[in-house]
């Protein structure tokens, strides 16, 4: 996998890449909209969660659907160990052999439809985001929340947002008192205002979904 301190032409806009990029974010927030201060009052200080980009976190991406945090990182560490996290490695494995690290058969042909696809990872850099969501849900398996996600955290992207995300739909009904959690749709034009930091408003609800549910939002 590559550093995950990148450059990356206009296109991509603000890159997120040091905690100072996230806390910078983060003042302007909770000086925009109160709600973010009381959240980061409760929540503390924001992890960077800037990820490498590339073939590897794609498919770890893949894992991680609708399993458990626990067994998407236990599945993960078979996979390496066994040495099939490359596009030449899937390409070459059986199925024999990603089943026995853990991936389910609808995973495996996700797996290797990535693999097949041989998306210029590093062309992504300098994409639009729209356009890197655009290019990566052309893949069998890959769908907005992901392509998103990796945008946001391989790519730090600091104005992207995942209005899918059921974590976020719930903590935005929580911290600003919705009636009932927000659809896709609505949580998306909400998201608007909190241009150009979207990505840290990202991190804020998911510290706050935390920190108010008690649970665990993404890997």
């Amino acid at each position: 996998m590559t550093s995950i301190i990148l450059a990356a032409g206009p296109a991509a806009g603000r890159i997120i890449q040091s905690d100072a990029c996230v806390t910078e974010g983060a003042d302007w927030l909770a000086q925009h909209e109160p709600r973010f201060a009381e959240a980061l009052a409760l929540c503390g200080p924001l992890p960077l969660r800037r990820k490498p980009d590339g073939f590897g976190e794609l498919l770890s991406a893949i894992v991680s659907q609708q399993v458990s945090v626990a067994s998407a990182r236990a599945i993960w560490k078979r996979l390496v160990e066994a040495q099939l996290t490359t596009e030449a490695e899937i390409l070459a494995s059986t199925e024999e052999d990603l089943r026995g690290a853990g991936l389910s058969r609808q995973k495996i042909r996700y797996s290797r439809a990535l693999a097949q696809e041989a998306i210029d990872f590093d062309g992504l850099r300098d994409l639009a985001t729209l356009d890197v969501v655009k290019t990566l849900t052309k893949v069998t398996g890959v769908g907005v929340w992901t392509a998103e996600i990796y945008a946001m955290f391989s790519l730090g992207r600091a104005d992207v947002f995942a209005p899918g995300d059921l974590a976020l739909q719930e903590a935005a009904r929580v911290l600003f008192d919705l009636e009932k959690r927000p659809t896709e749709r609505e949580l998306k034009l909400i998201a608007e205002d909190w241009s150009p930091w979207r990505s840290v408003a990202a991190r804020i609800l998911w510290a706050y979904y935390h920190v108010a549910k008690d649970r665990e939002g993404i890997r």
